[in-house]
């Protein structure tokens, strides 16, 4: 269960940052580090944006600028989706069937959404998710 901070009711004033407050742990965003090995379609530049499209919007996030490269020497593709509550990027070596996503997100936006759309998007034989907890406040 996730919550954002918001200014108590008991009259003493909390910031209103959007930070998020789950199990007692008091934190900025979460950082989502995302390896998809054996993956499909990662020079398909018009694929990748499509899926980075339908994750903000399963994260529940608001875009506000995409921008992404393709690379021709080797078919990859970097970019980043610019959102409200932070980012996400992407970085593909088709060659190596290799794609690194990186979500960060705060406020009431859920970078967990993203995994299984990425999943369906991609169709990693291997996906390989870290997550770091930013910003986290110290009691």
């Amino acid at each position: 269960m996730m919550q954002i901070i918001a200014p108590a009711e008991s009259g003493v004033e909390t910031p209103d940052d959007h930070f998020i407050l789950r199990e007692d742990i008091e934190y900025a965003g979460l950082h989502l580090l995302l390896d998809l090995w054996e993956a499909k379609y990662l020079d398909d530049i018009k694929h990748i944006e499509k899926a980075m499209r339908q994750c903000v919007e399963a994260c529940g996030a608001t875009l506000l600028h995409i921008h992404l490269h393709h690379f021709s020497s080797s078919g990859g593709v970097s970019g980043v989706a610019v959102l409200a509550e932070s980012h996400m990027s992407v970085h593909t070596w088709p060659e190596r069937n290799y794609a690194a996503f990186d979500l960060f997100m705060c406020g009431d936006a859920e970078p967990e959404n993203a995994i299984p759309v990425l999943k369906r998007a991609f169709y990693p034989g291997r996906m390989e998710v870290t997550e770091a907890l930013r910003g986290r406040v110290s009691r």
